[in-house]
């Protein structure tokens, strides 16, 4: 994509989350805010100082509340303030960051407060009934199918293509797990084997159930402002430097599972506009979206960190290990971390800040790091976001 816009430059001075669990006796109201005001208290803001508010959140249907922006706005510091939405489904943690970046570098606010949040504990009978309504009526609705069976075809065609083994692609659950353990909003770190993953509960093969992230409950909520601005709050502001995002069609069952060609197009915009042009010599850490453990080597190769069917021997090798040449989902991803979905995203681009800033605590990998990238994607296998920092 090819443009004339000047943009004003955005950094990011504060972040804040809740731990992610299942349960919360919270409202998402009250998830919202706390998370906003861990945001506002480390960036040195009061709510009275921020012009807008981008809100992420998935479906109404897993909160309950019909309008749920418009319900999430007051948590979420947005009354009588400009505020939008933004569902692009498990692509929105990611978009509400990126919409909160076109917010101040078009000019439009100078302090956008960006809040995720999503409660899938109170879904009946499981949150999975949600998505019964996501089918083409004429050609899907009468299998009834559900999103673990598409995503069960998806992970089975990486595997054949690319003749990877189950064995493989369980490596990522046992990484992801194990970092999850030396982060505090964790809810499923743990140290587990492939064979854990293997013996685990077949849900739709080849998926079983430590393939899976978990359900949860949860919010993130991150700071973006003018350049000027971040200088006089802050020594050490975290930038944004690219941002991309593409939909493909729903046409899923038409499409070649095998490589995700949006994330590449959202992953080449971003790239351009950071002026990264070897993502592999040039990007140092990264978390990509890992709601299932084969949806990270998917994603991997889609943000060209590996070549086509290459990220599993590179998995092995321990390349994406946390001491490794391009630490992958140091946070634990949603596999460890838990994934609600909306805050998971955002949740991911945290985790870039945190490590970026040097304020990643037992999360911290230990290697010099001045870029890097957090992914999130959605909808019917259709959606993606790509955020790059640099610091």
């Amino acid at each position: 994509m090819r443009t004339n816009l000047y943009f004003r430059r955005v950094a990011v001075i504060g972040a804040g989350m809740t731990p992610f669990k299942r349960r919360y006796l919270e409202t998402p109201q009250e998830l919202a805010w706390e998370a906003s005001k861990t945001a506002l208290e480390e960036a040195g803001l009061e709510l009275r100082d921020v012009d807008c508010v981008v809100i992420g959140s998935a479906p109404d249907a897993f909160d309950g509340i019909h309008m749920k922006g418009e319900y999430l706005s007051h948590g979420s510091g947005g009354v009588r303030k400009p505020v939008s939405r933004v569902y692009v489904g498990g692509a929105t943690g990611v978009m509400t960051v990126i919409s909160a970046w076109y917010h101040v570098a078009s000019g439009l606010c100078r302090k956008v407060l960006a809040v995720a949040e999503e409660k899938m504990s109170p879904g009946r009978p499981h949150p999975q009934a949600v998505f019964r309504y996501i089918w083409d009526p004429i050609t899907e609705k009468p299998l009834n199918p559900n999103l673990i069976w598409i995503f069960a075809m998806e992970m089975h065609r990486y595997m054949y293509v690319n003749k990877v083994s189950k064995e493989e692609i369980a490596l990522v659950s046992v990484k992801n797990k194990r970092n999850a353990l030396a982060n505090p909003y964790a809810q499923l770190g743990a140290e587990i084997t492939v064979e854990d993953v293997l013996k685990s509960e077949v849900l739709v093969w080849p998926v079983q159930l430590l393939d899976v992230s978990p359900v949860s409950d949860g919010a993130a909520a991150m700071v973006l402002v003018e350049g000027d601005v971040a200088r006089r709050y802050t020594d050490t502001p975290v930038w944004v430097e690219g941002v991309g995002w593409t939909l493909d069609n729903t046409s899923w069952p038409n499409r070649e599972l095998a490589y995700p060609r949006y994330l590449e197009n959202a992953a080449r915009m971003a790239y351009k506009m950071a002026g990264i042009e070897r993502p592999q010599k040039e990007i140092d850490v990264v978390e990509p979206y890992d709601p299932f453990d084969y949806k990270e080597l998917h994603h991997l190769e889609g943000l060209m960190l590996a070549k086509r069917g290459e990220a599993p021997s590179l998995l092995k090798e321990g390349f994406f290990d946390k001491d490794g040449e391009i630490p992958s989902s140091p946070s634990g991803g949603l596999l460890g971390v838990g994934n609600p979905i909306a805050a998971a995203g955002l949740m991911k681009t945290i985790s870039i800040y945190w490590q970026l800033k040097g304020t990643g605590g037992r999360m911290q990998v230990k290697k010099p790091v001045h870029t890097g990238v957090a992914q999130a994607w959605g909808d019917l296998m259709q959606a993606s976001t790509v955020v790059v920092m640099r610091n």
